[in-house]
């Protein structure tokens, strides 16, 4: 990114009265971190407050794990915003061939998240959506990751997320995501967000306050054969 653009982005940043940046880019300010969701979902007057439709209600086939809901939730460090995820996602076993891995992962998935936020003190909001890629669960867990296809902020876009959930609604369902309060690391001194791998994400550390979501838990599936020898490497730390 030239010097140029950096610094009509980081006005534009500024103006919205949320000096964050993201993937490889220094954290701006002592508040950033705090600040990186609204970079994702950032303010915008054309975007509506409405929350996100329900999610897709197809029957994962028997076997194999899925996330469903939509619910909005409580972050903690801005709490009279509107924020609300809408997730659909399956697991599609060794679906998704890649170089080094021609066979895929065990963690290879399918579906969507959606996100939204509305700032009641703005009265602006906007909405992103993401395709699922990885998903893995445990008990009443799962985390997932997705690469954002539509998004306000180009630079958004085809960049990896990472989240996680826990079954239940109010009260008991709990929901993370990558870039609120973790995903951080130092390279020269300065910090920066670096990309997020495949179904890494934090604890569901915000509150579910309406809506809700199910976790449907299954174990890894089987290696296909000559798997770990094709993989270049996968397994072996």
């Amino acid at each position: 990114m030239s010097g140029t653009t950096s610094s009509v982005r980081s006005s534009r940043l500024a103006r919205t009265g949320f000096a964050a940046s993201r993937r490889r880019r220094a954290v701006v300010g002592a508040g950033a971190a705090v600040a990186v969701l609204v970079g994702l979902t950032g303010i915008t007057p054309a975007a509506s407050a409405a929350p996100p439709g329900a999610a897709a209600a197809s029957k994962a086939p028997a076997g194999l794990a899925r996330v469903s809901g939509q619910a909005r939730v409580f972050y903690a460090y801005s709490p009279h915003d509107d924020i609300r995820f809408s997730v659909d996602a399956t697991a599609a076993p060794f679906s998704r061939p890649v170089e080094g891995l021609p066979q895929g992962m065990p963690t290879d998935a399918r579906g969507t998240v959606t996100i939204s936020h509305w700032s009641p003190g703005k009265k602006q909001g906007r909405r992103a959506k993401a395709v699922v890629d990885c998903l893995v669960t445990g008990g009443d867990t799962a985390t997932l990751s997705a690469r954002v296809t539509k998004s306000e902020d180009p630079d958004e876009i085809g960049e990896r997320l990472g989240f996680s959930v826990t079954s239940g609604g109010p009260g008991k369902g709990r929901f993370g995501f990558s870039w609120a309060v973790s995903n951080v690391d130092v390279v020269h001194g300065k910090a920066v967000f670096p990309h997020v791998g495949t179904c890494m994400a934090p604890a569901p550390f915000a509150a579910v306050t309406k809506g809700g979501f199910k976790v449907t838990h299954a174990e890894l599936p089987p290696l296909p054969a000559g798997w770990g020898e094709r993989a270049e490497g996968a397994g072996s730390r």
